[in-house]
C-alpha cells in the first residue's frame, strides 16, 4: 500500500466511524437493564427519573433503592437473609461512565447502602469504605443507622438453617443475592449500581463481588457497562464485568462480551455446574446482551420506545 492509498483508506475508515457514531447518536434512547425479577420495578423507577430530567446517576441509585426498600426481598437490603451468625451485612457499589466510583462493604443497619456508596464517591477522596468506618461516615452524613434485627421471614429461614448448618447455595434460589442495574441517557452517559445482602449464611465478614469495581460492576462511557450476579467468589476471581467491557472495547457485541465473560468463569472453575453467575452488558450504541452459566437467569429491559420486557436465559 502506497502513501496515497493509505491516506485514502484512513480517511474512508474515519468517515465510516464518524457516520456510525452519528447514527448511534441519532437512534439512542434512554435504556435501563437490570437483573432478576425485581429488576422490573427498579427499571420503571430509573426510567421515571430520566423522564423527569434526573441524571443517569440519579436513575441507577433510585432504581435499586426500590429493591433495597422491600422488606420481603431476601437477597437485597435489610430484609436480606443473614450470615451464619444471624447478622445482615450489606455491600453496594455505584459507578459513572467517566470512571468515578464509590462502594461500601460489610455495613450493618443502613437502609440504602447504594446511597452511602454514592456519598463515598462524591464526598470523599476514596472509592471504598468498609464496616464500622463506613457506618461512622454514614452517621456523619446524617444517615440513621437502624437496629440490626431480622425480619420475621429472614429469622424463620435462619433458625431453620441453624438446625443443620449446611451451607449449600441452590442455583437460582432467592435471585442470587444481588440487583445490578445499568442505565444510559439519551446523550449517551452511562451509570451502574449494584447492591446486595450477600450470600445467605456466609461466614461473618465475607464480602462478595458486588461492591468491587471491575468485578460486580464496571462502566465506561466510551465503550459500555456490565454487571454481574451470582456466586461472587467466581466473579471476583475473573473480574467478569471488567472483562466484558474490555471485550466490547475490542469490538464485541454486548451479547458476545457476556458470553466471553461467562466462558472465562467456566474455564477457571471445574465445579461450574454447581453454581450460577449471570451477566448483563450494554454498549455505547444502546445494544444489550445477557448470559449465564445455568438456565433460569432472568433480567428486565426497558426504554422509551416500548414497555418493560422480561427475559429468561
Amino acid at each position: 500500500m502506497n502513501r496515497r492509498t493509505f491516506i485514502s483508506a484512513s480517511v474512508g475508515a474515519a468517515t465510516l466511524a464518524s457516520a456510525q457514531h452519528i447514527l448511534a447518536e441519532s437512534t439512542r434512547t434512554p435504556l435501563v437493564i437490570s437483573t432478576w425479577d425485581h429488576g422490573l420495578p427498579a427499571n420503571s423507577e430509573a426510567l421515571r427519573i430520566l423522564h423527569n430530567g434526573g441524571s443517569v446517576l440519579d436513575a441507577v441509585e433510585r432504581g435499586v433503592m426500590v429493591v433495597e426498600s422491600d422488606p420481603n426481598n431476601l437477597s437485597v437490603g435489610l430484609g436480606g437473609l443473614p450470615d451464619r451468625d444471624g447478622i445482615v451485612t450489606l455491600d453496594a457499589s455505584i459507578m459513572t461512565g467517566d470512571c468515578r466510583a464509590g462502594s461500601v462493604c460489610f455495613v450493618q443497619g443502613i437502609t440504602h447502602p447504594i446511597s452511602l456508596a454514592r456519598m463515598v464517591m462524591e464526598r470523599t477522596p476514596h472509592v471504598m469504605l468498609v464496616g464500622s468506618g463506613a457506618e461512622r461516615f454514614a452517621r456523619e452524613q446524617g444517615i440513621t443507622q437502624q437496629p440490626n434485627s431480622l425480619t420475621r421471614q429472614a429469622r424463620v429461614a435462619w433458625e431453620e438453617w441453624c438446625k443443620e448448618k449446611n451451607y449449600s447455595p441452590v442455583i437460582n434460589i432467592e435471585n442470587h443475592d444481588t440487583i445490578g442495574l445499568l442505565a444510559m441517557d439519551n446523550a449517551g452517559a452511562m451509570a451502574g449500581a449494584c447492591t446486595t445482602s450477600g450470600l445467605a449464611y456466609k461466614i461473618h465478614g465475607r464480602v462478595g463481588d458486588s461492591p468491587i469495581i471491575g468485578a460486580g460492576l464496571y462502566v465506561d462511557n466510551e465503550v459500555g457497562a456490565a454487571t454481574c450476579t451470582g456466586l461472587g467468589e467466581t466473579v471476583l476471581r475473573t473480574l467478569a464485568s471488567f472483562l466484558a467491557v474490555e471485550r466490547m472495547r475490542i469490538g464485541d457485541h454486548p451479547q458476545a462480551a457476556c458470553e466471553a465473560a461467562i466462558k472465562r468463569i467456566v474455564s477457571k472453575h471445574s465445579n461450574y455446574r454447581e453454581f450460577q453467575v449471570g451477566i448483563l452488558a450494554i454498549d455505547a450504541a444502546g445494544r444489550h446482551g445477557a448470559f449465564s452459566i445455568q438456565k433460569g437467569f432472568t433480567y428486565a429491559v426497558q426504554d422509551n420506545l416500548k414497555e418493560a420486557a422480561y427475559y429468561v436465559k
